[in-house]
C-alpha cells in the first residue's frame, strides 16, 4: 500500500501523462528520450502499440527509479497482469472493468479505470481506484471537474481526451490531479523525424501545469 502511495504522490507531482499509441514500436524509445528530455517524469505505453508489453519489459529495465512507467488502453485481467510483471507501474483504461481495479492491486500497482458519468466515477472509487480516468475529457469540459469536486472531493480525476498544450493548465486550475496527453504532445510529424517538437510540446504542457498549480 505504501509503495502505491508513493507512485500516486508521484504521478500527482509529475501533472502529465504522456501517452504513446504510435503504431510504430521501433520508435517508442526515442519518443520516451524526448518526453524526458522536455521534464515529463510519466508515460504510459498503451496496447495499441505493436508489441506493447515487450517494450513495457524493455523500458521498465532502462528507465530511472523515479520515472512512472505504466500501461494504458488495458480491457482484462491476463494483459493487467502481464504489464504488471513486466513491470508497469500503472495501468489505465478508457473504460471502467472494475475486476482490474484488484488485479493491479494484488501486483502492486496502480489502478486507473476511465469514467465519463459521476455514477461511474464514484463506483470506481468506491471500488479503490486510485485515480479515475475522465474519457472522454473534451465531450464533458473542464466544468465537469469543478462539479463533480465539489461533490466529491477526495476523488482523484485524470482528464483525457481532448488535453492539449493549450488547455492542461485549464484542466489543472479545474481540480484535476494530472492530465493525460496523446496526440497534442506526441506529434506525429515529428515522430521520426527530430524529434525536436515533441521536447518542446513537453516542456509547454509541463510548464503550464506549474503555473496553474502557482495559481491556485
Amino acid at each position: 500500500m505504501t509503495a502505491r502511495r508513493d507512485v500516486v504522490a508521484a504521478i500527482e507531482e509529475a501533472g502529465v501523462i504522456a501517452m504513446v499509441r504510435i503504431k510504430a514500436a521501433e520508435r517508442v524509445h526515442a519518443v520516451v528520450d524526448a518526453v524526458m528530455a522536455g521534464g515529463v517524469r510519466a508515460l504510459e505505453v498503451t496496447m495499441t502499440v505493436p508489441s506493447a508489453i515487450d517494450l513495457i519489459r524493455e523500458l521498465a529495465a532502462m528507465l530511472p527509479s523515479d520515472f512512472m512507467l505504466g500501461a494504458g488502453a488495458v480491457l482484462d485481467e491476463d494483459t493487467a497482469s502481464r504489464v504488471i510483471e513486466g513491470g508497469a507501474r500503472f495501468v489505465s483504461s478508457s473504460v471502467l472493468r472494475p475486476e482490474l481495479i484488484d488485479v493491479c492491486h494484488d501486483g502492486g500497482a496502480l489502478a486507473i479505470p476511465g469514467c465519463f458519468s459521476p455514477t461511474e466515477i464514484m463506483t470506481a472509487w468506491e471500488a479503490g481506484a486510485d485515480f479515475v480516468r475522465l474519457f472522454p475529457a473534451a465531450s464533458l469540459g473542464c466544468s465537469f471537474i469543478t462539479d463533480v469536486k465539489a461533490a466529491l472531493p477526495s476523488v482523484k480525476l485524470i482528464p483525457t481526451g481532448g488535453v492539449s498544450v493549450e488547455n492542461a493548465g485549464d484542466w489543472i486550475r479545474a481540480g484535476a490531479s494530472a492530465v493525460g496527453v496523446g496526440s497534442a504532445l506526441l506529434d506525429r510529424d515529428a515522430i521520426g523525424v527530430g524529434y525536436e517538437t515533441i521536447v518542446d510540446n513537453a516542456r509547454r504542457i509541463v510548464a503550464a501545469i506549474k503555473a496553474a498549480r502557482a495559481s491556485l
